[in-house]
């Protein structure tokens, strides 16, 4: 989007250029069922210790098994995509990162909204969501556009 300077001068935002966003959907996906692929493995050492805490506990420990994948996926969003490249490792392995349209750093509490939003969305909206960035600017999804976030190219 073009804004206009006090003094006549028309900048142009740098997220406007269209080879930020070329290929952009396609490599959220694979980059969503690399992240994916990476937390199921993640999560085999924890099931381990969270099972063991199950014997120590008389079996309380087990009830951990409930909230094993979310915690482990928030955990490993919060890291990755709220830490210094913001992006996640399955984000970095296809070249794209999220970035605030207010040009401020994703931090982890947003890495996580940003992820809570996502599940909530697929849950209610499934289709639309990919859908929604076949029309929304820069192929922006609804939870994306929601925080005012994009996902860019760093290549």
């Amino acid at each position: 989007m073009a804004t206009q300077t006090l003094d006549g001068e028309i900048m142009v935002d740098r997220l406007d250029d269209r080879r930020l966003l070329a290929g952009v959907r396609t490599r959220r996906v694979f980059a969503f069922l690399v992240d994916y692929a990476l937390i199921l493995l993640l999560m085999v050492p924890l099931a381990v210790v969270v099972a063991l805490l199950g014997v120590l506990t008389l079996g309380i420990g087990w009830l951990l098994f409930g909230i094993l994948f979310p915690l482990t996926a928030l955990l490993y969003v919060a890291a990755t995509l709220g830490g210094r490249g913001q992006a996640t490792l399955g984000m970095r392995l296809m070249g794209i990162r999220l970035e605030r349209l207010d040009g401020l750093r994703v931090d982890p509490v947003l890495a996580v909204v940003h992820t809570v939003l996502f599940w909530a969305a697929n849950a209610i909206l499934t289709p639309l969501v990919l859908l929604a960035t076949l029309v929304l600017d820069r192929k922006r999804t609804l939870h994306d556009l929601l925080l005012g976030t994009v996902v860019t190219r760093t290549d």
